[in-house]
């Protein structure tokens, strides 16, 4: 019997990761052939099936829509298209709303997630790690009496939730670990040990100790909060 439960635990652990990912792949691969319409279908075009047509569409679609974005006419239109949007009441709070978590999230000089921290959560003497989001601004920045960082704390073993944080600077530590290293410590509930510090990802985070505990880097904020 023990060896029976033995073999069987082996393999779930080679079978489960493979069907998981598996599954997710397929989930992405149907998510993004279903944007795609009838009429651009290999069926419509070729009178074929061609398996991963729509993706290849959806990736073409995405390139030449970034190419174009980036040039002076596409960025001139793009802001037209944009104002346009911003005049239509229900429309304008949505699309407003999606694209400031988007430009935050994927913009590639963006500071979401760049940083695995250790902060204490949820009292005195209980530790968590979070992830740096960036910082309070406006209203909220001018009714915190110190400088305070924003900071995602995924929940386990599911990072897609968690809580949102705004806490002192000097009460967070910085980790020597990629994002990716600290969500796999997160998932696994603490199995999975974040491999050795890279040196790239110490430098990040001595980097920035020194801007958490820099008196400079509050002097200029609350400067900046007091001139707005």
């Amino acid at each position: 019997m023990r060896a029976f439960k033995k073999y069987f635990i082996t393999g779930l652990l080679i079978w489960v990761p493979l069907v998981i990912t598996v599954w997710v792949l397929g989930l992405v691969v149907n998510t993004l052939e279903s944007v795609v319409p009838a009429f651009l279908s290999p069926q419509a075009l070729f009178g074929l099936d061609l398996p991963g047509f729509r993706v290849l569409v959806v990736l073409v679609v995405l390139l030449g829509t970034g190419i174009f974005g980036a040039n002076f006419l596409g960025r001139s239109i793009l802001h037209q298209y944009e104002r346009m949007l911003g005049r239509i009441p229900l429309v304008r709070s949505i699309y407003n709303s999606v694209k400031q978590v988007s430009d935050t999230l994927l913009a590639p000089n963006g500071q979401a997630f760049r940083q695995a921290v250790l902060v204490q959560y949820p009292r005195q003497g209980s530790w968590t790690i979070a992830l740096l989001t960036g910082a309070p601004s406006g209203e909220v920045a001018d009714h915190l009496k110190t400088e305070h960082v924003s900071l995602y704390v995924p929940t386990t073993p599911n990072p897609t939730s968690g809580f949102f944080l705004m806490m002192p600077k000097s009460e967070v530590v910085p980790l020597n670990m990629s994002v990716d290293a600290a969500l796999k410590y997160i998932v696994s509930m603490g199995v999975v040990a974040p491999p050795a510090p890279d040196p790239i990802l110490a430098g990040d985070a001595a980097s920035l100790s020194a801007d958490l505990s820099s008196p400079d880097a509050s002097t200029a904020s609350a400067a900046a909060r007091s001139s707005d």
